[in-house]
């Protein structure tokens, strides 16, 4: 029988904490809960979970300031970290996935729709363990050793940017990317590297990809997601 995944939910809010508790072993999880930000962030040291879901407004030690500790250590930085919180203000959500979530759900939520983005991270990341030097979405294919691009086995033309901004976006399904992460990928030779050249650069690739490709879908004052829907 496999071992049940761990989630570590720091919450201090006692009826969130109990829903999300039951929800999580209705899907099999085994959930462990730490109310501040203090001994949550001990507890993700001890226990080493598969994923964290965290609030941003905790006593001892906010949120934000929890995800770049884990982000900043060696042996933490991989965990997953969901944060879960009432601050929805694009400000919040663009700090939250620059310090290095994965991913945010905002109060009031649904359980079932958080227990879907928590599958998928946790599926995102058992396939990011394999190597794969083809990626393969619909009827293209992404040739990461020889930089190529093709669809139904013609080649499509793309920059060494868009490449790595692509690569980038197939490689996160379903994870807001931020434009400054995706500005990581752009090549050296771009002139006046500005956050919203990577706007110029996505508008570029859907262009070639052609009218009818809808996958990479732009999230408003943040950045862009490649749908977690087409990988399947």
């Amino acid at each position: 029988m496999a071992q049940k995944k761990r989630i570590l939910l720091i919450e201090d809010e006692e009826d969130i904490a109990a829903l999300i508790k039951l929800h999580a072993e209705l899907n099999g999880y085994k959930l462990h809960v730490e109310v501040d930000g203090i001994n949550g962030f001990r507890a993700i040291e001890r226990e080493k979970p598969d994923l964290v879901i965290l609030d941003l407004m905790l006593p001892g030690q906010n949120g934000f300031d929890v995800c770049r500790k884990v982000k900043n250590n060696s042996e933490l930085k991989n965990i997953p970290v969901v944060m879960l919180t009432a601050k929805d203000d694009e400000i919040d959500v663009v700090l939250g996935l620059e310090l290095g979530a994965d991913d945010y759900v905002s109060k009031p939520f649904s359980p079932k729709v958080l227990f879907c983005r928590i599958k998928a991270i946790l599926r995102r990341g058992k396939d990011s363990e394999k190597s794969h030097k083809m990626i393969v979405f619909g009827d293209y294919e992404l040739d990461v050793d020889r930089y190529l691009l093709k669809k139904d086995q013609s080649s499509i033309t793309i920059t060494l940017s868009e490449f790595g901004i692509l690569k980038r976006l197939l490689s996160n399904r379903g994870k807001v990317l931020t434009r400054n992460q995706l500005l990581d990928d752009v090549h050296n030779d771009d002139a006046f590297i500005v956050d919203r050249n990577i706007d110029v650069h996505i508008a570029a690739l859907r262009k070639k990809l052609g009218p009818n490709f809808n996958w990479i879908e732009t999230v408003r004052g943040v950045g862009y997601r490649f749908k977690e829907e087409a990988t399947v």
